[in-house]
């Protein structure tokens, strides 16, 4: 058939809405969006005629071309994936899983009206705070609290509130870069507050400070080195000496924390980090801290610390500004209550769960999986375990290395990129990592149900 006869062959798109399976498809996504694909559909028919690539016109191939345009387009593009890396708070991924318990809680505020700012013993306008301000000061010590919603807001809203057109001291070596070219100097300048740097990048002395301290100075911040460490020759400041020289000249003493932490977690095996109640008891009179990473709940920062501080912080315009919805609120407090009961709360939180799985557990796992996959997949993968370390990411513990066992692969048929790309375009998408040719599966962060979907992934790939 010559390029015109096919080009004539073209079926229209009022005589394609007449198919049952289009009118289906007009039902289900709406007759504008359906009629978009059909034409497109149909013009990528008539540029492959044009181009001598198609030898017959199958109205059959444009309607299915324009179903899978629907779909694809259908699809969220937030939407849920496998994490398969071994790297806990996965930025990139959405940081830390949330209990259950949190989940409940969301879908409570999220299906209806809500307390949110509404108190039911008066029948008048409450507060958003009061939902998690208890919780925190009971888990900190604080005098009292507020959440915002991260932790990049929480230092914001504190250094504009307390020294906005005024100076605030910080060591050199704590001018931090974090995830997305979030800087300390940055958001001084945001602020409003004049940054003043003490000391050098690996030491700084307390009269390095008191020698900073002026009539214009309005507070001292610390800022905690969550996502590097400085080795060797170094020395910093310990936080109560800090806030002793505060009281004596009338500074406010600002610990940003970052990674957040509400239970020492050298109980469980891992590296001491500083707690926001261990600042608290310190004295600091503002405590910041992201509730989305060690903590294990949602995006969120959390503010801790002296009555007349935190009264400030909420009576400022930015807080308006930074607050959190309903749904995080929910989240957080779901979370917080967990805390509660620590003796429980390793099973509870996942982000703790998963960092403090024994290396036993993981390389029970990992054979686990190895075998399910050998048996879905027969001879398409060679596979073996391998010791490797996970990491806790998202900026936290980052001189830990977290024993594990991983599952390595290395396809018969197909690259370990081509298999990487096949199961991060899958549905559900499974993200691992590659290194020396090979696939790495590390169960760390491998929900037990989430473990057959992989198998299941695996076994579409290799037949591909």
């Amino acid at each position: 058939m010559d390029t015109r006869a096919l080009l004539r062959a073209l079926p229209k798109v009022d005589e394609l809405l007449k198919r049952s399976d289009v009118s289906a498809l007009a039902d289900l996504h709406g007759r504008e969006l359906t009629l978009e694909a059909l034409r497109e559909a149909i013009d990528a028919t008539r540029a492959e005629v044009l181009r001598g690539v198609v030898a017959e016109v199958v109205t059959d191939d444009i309607v299915a071309w324009a179903m899978g345009h629907l779909a694809d387009a259908a699809k969220p593009s937030l939407r849920a994936v496998i994490n398969a890396t071994g790297i806990v708070v996965h930025t990139n991924l959405g940081r830390s899983p949330l209990a259950d318990e949190a989940l409940v809680a969301v879908a409570e505020v999220a299906r209806g009206y809500s307390t949110l700012e509404y108190d039911v013993e008066t029948g008048e306008r409450g507060s958003r705070h009061v939902h998690v301000e208890d919780l925190i000061c009971r888990l900190t010590g604080a005098e009292a609290a507020m959440a915002v919603n991260n932790n990049a807001s929480a230092v914001l809203l504190g250094l504009a509130a307390l020294a906005r057109r005024k100076e605030a001291i910080v060591s050199r070596g704590q001018l931090v870069e974090i995830g997305g070219s979030f800087r300390i100097p940055d958001i001084m300048r945001e602020s409003g507050a004049k940054m003043v740097e003490v000391g050098t990048t690996n030491k700084t002395h307390l009269r390095d400070y008191e020698g900073a301290i002026t009539p214009r100075t309005g507070l001292i911040l610390k800022v905690h080195s969550s996502n590097y460490r400085v080795v060797g020759f170094t020395e910093e400041v310990p936080l109560a000496d800090l806030v002793a020289l505060g009281a004596k000249h009338g500074v406010p003493v600002f610990e940003d924390q970052g990674s957040g932490v509400l239970v020492d977690l050298a109980k469980y095996g891992l590296p001491g980090e500083p707690t926001i109640g261990a600042a608290i008891a310190a004295g600091a009179d503002l405590v910041s801290a992201s509730g989305d990473k060690l903590l294990g709940g949602p995006q969120a920062g959390i503010l801790a610390g002296k009555r007349e501080i935190i009264a400030r912080l909420k009576k400022h315009p930015l807080a308006r500004a930074v607050r959190l919805d309903k749904m995080t609120l929910a989240a957080l407090e779901a979370t917080l209550r967990l805390y509660l009961d620590e003796g429980k709360l390793i099973e509870r939180v996942p982000t703790l769960r998963m960092l403090t799985m024994p290396a036993t557990e993981v390389e029970r796992r990992a054979d686990s999986l190895a075998r399910a996959i050998r048996k879905a997949c027969g001879d398409a993968y060679a596979i073996e375990l391998a010791a490797d370390v996970s990491r806790a990411g998202g900026g936290a513990l980052p001189m830990e290395d977290i024993p594990t066992t991983v599952v390595t692969l290395a396809p018969a048929r197909i690259s370990a990129t081509a298999l990487e790309q096949r199961l991060r375009l899958g549905d559900p998408a499974v993200i691992a990592r590659i290194r020396d040719g090979r696939l790495l599966l590390d169960p760390r962060t491998l929900r037990a149900d989430e473990e057959p979907e992989v198998v299941a992934a695996l076994a579409a790939a290799a037949g591909a």
